[in-house]
């Protein structure tokens, strides 16, 4: 498994590896602020110093590590995970391009998760000291991070309300119409995608049985909301999706 020291080895960008840097990414609006001049985004190019890619089924970094950056998702799905006391795994996250990993070790400098690739996949290494020195000079930076942060903090508020008052039906539901929100983000189409994660992810995700998870799923499709073929998902009907969770936040 690989560890942030062992990610930190790998040699920095640089033009001759094709760089893409912050200015030129086709993300830079979902995990940068608008609004940069030209200069700071200068800055931002040389704050992303390496670009790292992730085999399937590999850490960035595992619960206990230290803590010194954060991860941009450039390319590719990740799962978060927590140890049981019973020794079973419990997935927290899910996280996709755009998105950042990395803040469960602001607060204690220690990492309180492992985050593992589900595919292939590709991040930039932010570190963090850094970060805050620029976020300090530059406040639209401050600002973005801030509401990153906040963002974060209701997506587990959203959890809570899954596993603490939903249905089945209704927490399956919520999580389709997230997935969906978050594809259509990326300039994908929020109603036909590949799930990346396992039946059983979803299932310790949403605090749902792996048996429970296919039942509704076949459910959603005999009811003609869904069509699913293995890992592909087609919505038929977002609205009654939408419906069946009441709107509440997801």
């Amino acid at each position: 498994m690989a560890s942030p020291s062992a990610a930190h080895a790998v040699q920095p960008l640089s033009l001759d590896r094709l760089k893409t840097a912050c200015s030129t990414c086709g993300l830079r609006e979902l995990c940068l602020p608008v609004g940069l001049s030209g200069e700071e985004l200068d800055r931002l190019d040389n704050l992303i110093y390496l670009r790292k890619s992730i085999k399937k089924g590999t850490s960035i970094y595992r619960a206990g590590e230290r803590f010194d950056a954060l991860y941009a998702v450039r390319a590719g799905f990740f799962k978060t995970t927590v140890l049981l006391e019973d020794g079973r795994d419990q997935v927290t996250g899910f996280y996709m391009g755009g998105e950042l990993l990395g803040m469960d070790g602001i607060g204690t400098e220690k990492h309180t998760c492992d985050a593992v690739a589900l595919e292939d996949s590709e991040v930039c290494i932010i570190p963090f000291g850094r970060l805050e020195e620029l976020s300090r000079e530059m406040h639209n930076l401050q600002h973005h991070f801030h509401k990153v942060m906040s963002r974060e903090i209701v997506r587990d508020h959203g959890v809570m309300m899954l596993l603490g008052s939903m249905r089945a039906e209704e927490r399956l539901a919520a999580f389709l119409v997230n997935l969906s929100q978050r594809f259509l983000a990326r300039g994908y189409s929020p109603s036909e995608f590949y799930l990346r994660m396992t039946r059983e992810e979803i299932g310790s995700y949403l605090g749902l049985k792996l048996e429970t998870v296919s039942r509704v799923f076949s459910r959603f499709q005999d009811e003609g909301m869904l069509s699913v073929q293995q890992k592909h998902v087609r919505i038929i009907d977002i609205p009654r999706l939408r419906a069946l969770m009441g709107q509440r936040p997801c």
